[in-house]
């Protein structure tokens, strides 16, 4: 019964940890008029890109960009909306369909879905027409305060990307107010990990494949020196 009651409360303490994370990763979804899971109406809908199809060439081509955000990003918005239709997850917004089917087998296809959508939405945000170059000057105090230098921060996201075997993504995250880099396989997320994600680099094939064939550093380092979103970062970290 002491172990039931443990397990319990350790959920219970991941589950906060998880929507504190959460409440603060998501408050760039209302930005620029962007997409809103958490107060999205059900069913979910595919949110707009923040740009052109063609807006990140020649980094990601629109033929890329094309079949990654109308295809696969739709075909997760599409099969969970018919996963959670007539279940006690319709109409619950976004982040609590993750943290409610998060770590149960019996519950992965939802949780995956789920988590596919958010992964997704977050990634086109990663990622601008104007990005690159110097991060701004508070977001590049915290990288040095992290990393030693951008360069060093640039250097661990691309190894780090680099180094996931198999479809997944690499993050720069905030962990009780440092920043640090991180992976995850398939859809799993930061958020449930009780950590705050700044930006995304998704490493699925179908993320770089039609450009960069099997030249996934390419395709990185590319994202990296031209496309990657400090700004959006900044905001994520609360500054």
């Amino acid at each position: 019964m002491e172990k039931k009651d443990a397990r319990h409360s350790a959920a219970l303490m991941d589950r906060r940890g998880f929507l504190m994370a959460s409440a603060g990763a998501v408050a760039w979804l209302a930005l620029d008029g962007g997409f809103n899971p958490a107060s999205a109406a059900q069913p979910l809908s595919l949110p707009p890109l923040p740009y052109a199809e063609n807006a990140l060439e020649p980094v990601i081509t629109a033929n890329t960009l094309g079949f990654h955000y109308g295809k696969h990003h739709k075909g997760y918005v599409d099969n969970l909306n018919k996963l959670i239709a007539g279940t006690e997850y319709e109409g619950l917004p976004l982040e609590k369909i993750i943290a409610a089917t998060a770590g149960q087998a019996e519950k992965a296809a939802v949780f995956n879905n789920a988590a596919q959508v958010w992964n997704h939405t977050f990634y086109w945000q990663s990622l601008s027409p104007k990005g690159g170059g110097e991060p701004p000057a508070a977001l590049k105090q915290k990288i040095e305060a992290a990393f030693g230098s951008v360069d060093a921060c640039k250097k661990e996201l691309a190894g780090t990307a680099l180094s996931q075997f198999g479809s997944g993504w690499a993050w720069l995250v905030m962990d009780t107010g440092k920043l640090k880099v991180i992976k995850t396989a398939n859809a799993e997320l930061p958020l449930t990990a009780g950590l705050k994600p700044l930006l995304t680099i998704d490493v699925w094939e179908h993320a770089y494949y039609l450009d960069y064939q099997n030249r996934r550093a390419d395709y990185v380092n590319a994202v990296l020196d031209k496309l990657i979103n400090w700004e959006f970062a900044l905001r994520n970290a609360g500054s």
